[in-house]
């Protein structure tokens, strides 16, 4: 199904938009332009048009000029009256740029001059046109067939100044002339929407950030191809027709991603599927620049947790990951959502409680990835669904993960003596020398009561003798503590989820969310 529109793109230099029309299918979107084609006849270049107008007593030349060197914008034809000599024509078309006025040059004139040169060209006037492509939104010209019919541009007065030329002007010629109706021979024209730029969606990446910053874009969005082509900034007129095309953009992205994912998986073995990827923002630690945030690649496949630069295209891809965790070892965290119907940023806006936030609180969708050592990545997302998804696959990819190896050991040591704690899926916690391998202690995961540790290499594990309800403390010590903080949390969640999952999905912040809305 192909979704077709009106939208407006947006040049950051001149700060001019334009008119344009996007056309979107399962796997591209199209920009398309407004341009004059020949249609029939010779087949000369559509780019410039002679065209002869007769002056008529009544409706004179039959249209209406907006523009001028003033506003940085040539002499444009605003408007063209019905069953008057313009139209007649069948040459000249709203939107065509005035270049010569009887082999003077108008490129550069201002409104007035050219408003003069036409009203006292006598009653034949020679014009030379061309289809100005990328007419400023603020011309305010009617988009015209064909097309959808649209009242985005049409109907609503410009700034400038939109001066009637169907008036007599300087005719010396009483006679009603001849109409200026085509010549059978004459080339025929229609204006057209004509495809600009493709973008084709496969690992395409939306953005309604300002590059690298904090500022969310007013109503427009960019989408990036995976080789870098962008389509511009995209506005929309309401912020209701942003977010459909946002939806429907993303959707398809997300469609082309699991086809692409299903084939990668044919080739993998059962334990090395992909279970989720995708494009997110990372927000940049310590850096000056104004560059705030960089897009990467996840992936979640396997044992492991992918952070790329750029998708992996082949199997060979995956090897020149930046960052590579083991899933046990990650602890996925969503932070707080800023929703617009959010009751708790309501009650704040209607106090006028304005509150210094965090930098991490300035966009919404945000979750970090907590890895070994007390490190973190901090990522955002476009849409609430997005972090529902990305939610459940590090739930699913993690537990995947704890039941596909059953255990994991580490190397510990506490007063002096080097040894092994074990965390296992059916067993729970067992401590052993690692030398004689004796087993020194031995729990179920359902009697940790509880757990401190001094934020460095040192854990205090709280169990529950089961004869005598006693507490026993267990003190060890570990070179990267955070890992097995987050692997002790993997397996028990794991072990949670495999005997009660409905209780895991009632724990989705995110899909709560998307739920209540």
């Amino acid at each position: 199904q192909t979704k077709t529109g009106i939208a407006l793109l947006y040049d950051e230099v001149s700060e001019n938009a334009y008119d344009i029309r996007l056309k979107l299918t399962k796997e591209v979107l199209t920009i398309q332009k407004q341009d004059v084609v020949c249609v029939s006849g010779s087949d000369h270049s559509a780019n410039h048009r002679t065209v002869t107008l007769r002056r008529q007593p009544v409706g004179g030349l039959g249209l209406s000029i907006k523009g001028g060197a003033e506003h940085k914008v040539p002499v444009v034809i605003s408007k063209i009256f019905k069953d008057q000599a313009a139209e007649q024509t069948g040459m000249l078309f709203i939107g065509d740029a005035i270049i010569q006025v009887n082999g003077i040059n108008v490129e550069s004139a201002t409104h007035e001059e050219v408003v003069h040169l036409l009203r006292n060209a006598g009653d034949e006037v020679t014009i030379t046109v061309q289809y100005l492509r990328e007419a400023p939104s603020f011309l305010k010209l009617p988009l015209g067939s064909p097309g959808p019919s649209s009242d985005h541009s049409s109907g609503t007065s410009s700034p400038l100044f939109d001066s009637g030329l169907h008036l007599n002007g300087n005719s010396t010629n009483t006679a009603p002339s001849s109409p200026s109706s085509p010549i059978a021979n004459e080339p025929k024209y229609e204006k057209r929407w004509l495809d600009t730029l493709s973008v084709p969606l496969l690992m395409a990446r939306i953005s309604r950030y300002k590059t690298g910053t904090d500022k969310l874009r007013s109503n427009a969005f960019e989408v990036l191809a995976l080789d870098g082509v962008s389509t511009g900034i995209l506005q929309f007129y309401t912020a209701q027709e942003s977010a459909d095309w946002l939806r429907a953009m993303s959707t398809n992205i997300s469609d082309l991603t699991l086809q692409n994912m299903k084939m990668a998986n044919k080739c993998c073995s059962p334990s090395d599927q992909v279970i989720h990827m995708g494009w997110v923002n990372e927000r940049l630690e310590g850096t000056d620049s104004s560059q705030l945030y960089k897009f990467k690649f996840l992936a979640l496949k396997g044992s492991s947790f992918y952070i790329f630069s750029t998708p992996p295209v082949s199997t060979l891809d995956w090897v020149r990951a930046e960052k590579i965790y083991n899933l046990c070892e990650v602890l996925f965290k969503i932070h707080k959502l800023w929703l617009a119907d959010d009751c708790w940023l309501q009650a704040n806006l209607y106090l006028g409680i304005h509150q210094d936030f965090d930098l991490e609180d300035q966009r919404p969708y945000c979750f970090s990835v907590m890895v070994g050592h007390g490190k973190s990545h901090y990522f955002n997302v476009e849409l609430g669904s997005e972090l529902a998804v990305w939610e459940k696959s590090f739930q699913r990819a993690i537990f995947l993960e704890v039941q596909r190896t059953g255990s994991k050991t580490y190397m510990c040591s506490w007063q002096g003596d080097t040894l092994c704690f074990t965390v296992d899926f059916a067993l729970g916690f067992t401590c052993f020398d690692s030398k004689t391998k004796n087993v020194l202690w031995r729990f179920k995961f359902s009697q940790l009561k509880g757990s401190s540790d001094d934020g460095k290499t040192r854990v205090k594990l709280l169990f529950q003798n089961v004869d005598t309800k006693q507490i026993e403390t267990k003190e060890l010590e570990f070179q990267d503590l955070t890992a097995v903080l987050h692997c002790i949390h993997s397996f028990i969640a794991a072990k949670v989820a495999s005997v009660d999952p409905v209780f895991i999905d009632s724990q989705s912040i995110a899909r709560k969310y998307m739920y209540s809305n």
